[in-house]
C-alpha cells in the first residue's frame, strides 16, 4: 500500500535527508588513494552517530540475501555497481566509487547515492557519472504531480527505506503509477560503461557486478513530490 506523507512528515524526512548528505559529504571527503573501504565505513558512522540516527542498512537482510548487510554505506568500486560490502580494499588512484547511504532519525528514513572518481579521474568515467547524474536530474524533474512513475530504478521511502511503490528501471512511459502530492520515493539510476544490463553477484550475496567487467555508476536522491514541485529532501544542511 503506498502510503503518502503530511508536510510535517515530509520536513521530518528532510531532516534524515540532511544526515545522509553530511554522511555522503564527508565519505567523499576521507576517500583517497590508499585508505580501506572500512575506514569510510566509520566516517559514516561517526556521521550517524553525531546526528543521532542509525542506519536502515546496518543489518538489513532482504529476501535475496543469505546474510544481513554489514555496514552503513554500500562501497561498490569500478566494476560493481550496486551493494558493495565495505571491505580492506584499499583505494587506488583512478578507482571509480559509488556510495550508497540511509538514515533513520525520528522513525523517518532517507536514503541517497553519489559516485566518483579517486584520485585523477578517467575521462570516461566522468561522462559516465554525467550521464547518471543528469538521469537522476531528469527523474527529479519529472516527478510533479500527475505525471507517472517509469524508467528509474528506485522505490518508495517513509518509516522504512523500501516501501511502496517500486520505481522500475524500464518500463512505458503513460502507464506507471500517477504521482500524487504527499508521495516519498528514492529515484536512483545507475548504468554499466558497457552498455548491458548484465551483471553478476558475488559469493558475498550483496554485490552486483556488470558481467563484462565494464565500469558502473550510481546516482540517487530522496524526492518528495508537492503541488509546487518535486523537492529534493537528502540535500546537505544550509
Amino acid at each position: 500500500m503506498v502510503e503518502l506523507k503530511t508536510a510535517g512528515e515530509i520536513a521530518a524526512m528532510r531532516a534524515a535527508g540532511r544526515v545522509v548528505a553530511d554522511a555522503l559529504a564527508a565519505v567523499r571527503q576521507h576517500a583517497a588513494v590508499g585508505v580501506r573501504l572500512t575506514s569510510l565505513d566509520q566516517v559514516a558512522r561517526q556521521v550517524l552517530a553525531d546526528s543521532g540516527a542509525q542506519s536502515p542498512f546496518l543489518g538489513y537482510l532482504p529476501r535475496f540475501a543469505s546474510t544481513p548487510f554489514p555496514a552503513v554505506i554500500c562501497t561498490s568500486v569500478n566494476d560493481a555497481v550496486l551493494h558493495g560490502i565495505p571491505g580492506r580494499y584499499q583505494l587506488r588512484d583512478g578507482d571509480l566509487l559509488s556510495v550508497d547511504c540511509g538514515a533513520v532519525l525520528d522513525g523517518w528514513t532517507a536514503d541517497a547515492a553519489i559516485s566518483f572518481p579517486v584520485g585523477g579521474p578517467r575521462p570516461q568515467d566522468q561522462r559516465l557519472i554525467e550521464m547518471t547524474e543528469a538521469a537522476l536530474a531528469a527523474g527529479i524533474t519529472a516527478a510533479v504531480a500527475g505525471s507517472r512513475i517509469f524508467f528509474f530504478g528506485g522505490h518508495g521511502v517513509g518509516r522504512t527505506m523500501h516501501e511502496a511503490p517500486s520505481v522500475p528501471n524500464e518500463g512505458q512511459a503513460g502507464r506507471g503509477m500517477r504521482l500524487v502530492p504527499g508521495l516519498v520515493i528514492a529515484i536512483e539510476p545507475w548504468f554499466l560503461a558497457g552498455g548491458r544490463d548484465d551483471y553478476l553477484v558475488d559469493r558475498d550475496g550483496w554485490t552486483l557486478r556488470s558481467a563484462d567487467g565494464s565500469r558502473g555508476a550510481h546516482a540517487e536522491h530522496t524526492i518528495a513530490v508537492t503541488a509546487e514541485g518535486p523537492a529534493i529532501l537528502t540535500v546537505a544542511s544550509a
